[in-house]
């Protein structure tokens, strides 16, 4: 299993098909990997970068898949282990969600935006809130996407939701733990169900 690649980008594109390929000369060996368009949107050609990969090998053929990061290979692994789910969905949820809000979304159950992206149906979007829920509440925290906050008086999905927003954002853990301490110390606020009035005080808190 290959983890990683680290080479120059010699090569940049998207066939007719939307498949974003990355062409990387490793050691004067040319990678092909399939990537997603963000990523492409991010290279430099000739620059020296990273990619972590992940390799799929069938009786056809072998495929390789490159990430800008761990978490979001890892991630994508965690996708394409759902039935029904296959690498280009998993990509083309990543391109249009990003790492933060795929995480977030799965872990609050928000169906209406999984199913934002091309070709992810209402059911599909279900079987992968109802199969990664659990796991990826754990992972975000594992994979050190966010720290653990042990806040036991808030809701956990609620929690989660906040803590992907405000990741999403661009606020640092310290800060995202700030705001979570805030919302808990809130005996009113704890109670509410409304995800908005919750963001709303986890954003003045830090400001």
């Amino acid at each position: 299993m290959i983890s990683y690649l680290k080479g120059t980008a010699i090569q940049m594109q998207t066939p007719a098909n939307n498949r974003a390929i990355l062409v990387l000369e490793v050691n004067q060996v040319g990678y092909e990997l399939q990537v997603p368009q963000r990523m492409i949107l991010e290279v430099v050609p000739s620059q020296e970068i990273q990619v972590f990969t992940h390799q799929q090998v069938r009786e056809d053929q072998i495929s390789l898949y490159g990430f800008s990061s761990a978490a979001e290979r890892d991630l994508f692994r965690q996708l394409i282990s759902v039935s029904g789910v296959g690498a280009s969905l998993a990509i083309a949820l990543l391109d249009k969600l990003g790492l933060a809000d795929t995480v977030s979304a799965i872990v609050t159950s928000n169906i209406q935006r999984l199913s934002t992206a091309p070709g992810v149906g209402k059911k599909t979007a279900e079987r992968l809130a109802l199969e990664l829920r659990s796991k990826l509440g754990q992972w975000r925290v594992a994979s050190g996407l966010i720290e653990a906050l042990p806040l036991t008086s808030l809701n956990s999905t609620m929690q989660a939701e906040v803590e992907m927003t405000l990741l999403a954002l661009g606020y640092t853990n310290d800060e995202i733990r700030q705001a979570l301490q805030a919302i808990s110390q809130d005996s009113l606020m704890v109670k509410s169900q409304n995800i908005e009035d919750w963001l709303r005080l986890a954003i003045s808190s830090i400001a």
